[in-house]
């Protein structure tokens, strides 16, 4: 469809095909007995754009459709299969969750600092989310955790009005449903986000996990008995936040800009880039039509690494080397003063 290159309504199709299975996608799944609303409109992009610039996928499917099925996905793996509700064998340990009537969304009831709360489960989210009042309260309570400004790395999917001014820190324990998960990274919540987080007013969300968070998991859904399994793959200190600190944003057609650079120990932790700069190449190896994850593998490394980057201004090109940094890393004991070293 052409809408003068923006994203447009269509008719949604009446079934699609995953690994075999013929997927009914009007709210029903054939022999499961349960219904939903299904897709109720599709978004399509003109001409052969993405879902996203930054991402690979061309089809996102709605939890009103993934919740009439047994869902697992497999990150150690990297695999994902979707069956008949009551088909798959689920492992680990499990969990009674909740789903809201009114957007399907899965809320894990979780404790931080010994306090009640319910959040959401994102796996399409890179990154774990946190209400702008938590995020706030916790802040002021932890100095002492790291913290920065800037998305970057996983936190940075090019789609967030304001990326430069987003909010991170390092969560030190968060018990989530049956797991015990520490040194979780967030974000706060962009203002206006949570409302439709809040659409249950008996189940109030108070933000999301996203996949970072769990990655060492096999995540099992069992929608038609409100139940997830989280089975442990793999043992593995994942350095997500060991990156050159960019702040980007993949543009359609693959293009990505630079919108600016984060702070590492109070100063830009990239010189001689400058906001509306082109980002070329990574040490060689050009990043145009390049998912923000192939991207941030190109960028991330060893704390110390040096990168050349091909950088674009005003048509002509050139070379900055940066180097990686450790951002939201924990602080040295002798620096514990009540800063964080990004902050």
């Amino acid at each position: 469809m052409s809408c003068d290159g923006q994203l447009c309504s269509a008719t949604p199709p009446v079934e699609m095909n995953i690994g075999g299975m013929t997927i009914p996608l009007g709210g029903r799944s054939s022999g499961s007995g349960s219904s939903g609303s299904g897709i109720t409109e599709a978004k399509v992009p003109a001409g052969d754009a993405p879902i996203a610039p930054g991402m690979s996928a061309e089809i996102n499917i709605p939890s009103t459709v993934l919740r009439n099925y047994d869902v697992l996905i497999n990150f150690p793996d990297r695999e994902f299969t979707i069956a008949r509700s009551g088909i798959l064998k689920f492992n680990g340990v499990k969990i009674k969750v909740i789903i809201n009537s009114g957007n399907g969304l899965i809320q894990v009831p979780s404790q931080i600092e010994n306090k009640k709360y319910n959040l959401g489960l994102n796996l399409g989210s890179p990154i774990s989310f946190l209400s702008e009042e938590l995020f706030d309260k916790l802040s002021a309570a932890h100095p002492a955790w790291p913290h920065m400004m800037g998305a970057i790395g996983p936190a940075n999917t090019g789609e967030l009005a304001d990326e430069l001014k987003l909010k991170l820190m390092r969560v030190e324990r968060l018990q989530y449903g049956p797991l015990y998960l520490t040194d979780v990274a967030v974000a706060e919540f962009p203002k206006g986000v949570m409302p439709w987080l809040e659409k249950d007013p008996d189940f109030p969300s108070a933000g999301l996990v996203g996949s970072e968070a769990l990655l060492n998991y096999r995540v099992g859904l069992d929608y038609a008995h409100s139940t997830i399994y989280f089975d442990i793959g793999r043992l593995f200190n994942v350095p997500d936040f060991d990156v050159i600190g960019l702040i980007l944003r993949s543009e359609i057609g693959g293009r990505l800009t630079i919108l600016g650079v984060a702070d590492f120990d109070g100063k830009p932790s990239v010189d001689g880039v400058q906001a509306g700069d082109h980002l070329i190449a990574v040490d060689g190896i050009p990043v145009a039509g390049s998912t923000m994850g192939q991207v941030w593998s190109m960028l991330g490394g060893e704390p110390g690494k040096e990168r050349k980057l091909s950088i674009e201004r005003s048509g002509k090109q050139f070379t900055v080397v940066a180097k990686v940094q450790h951002f939201l890393g924990k602080m040295e004991e002798d620096d514990a003063k009540g800063k964080s070293r990004n902050k």
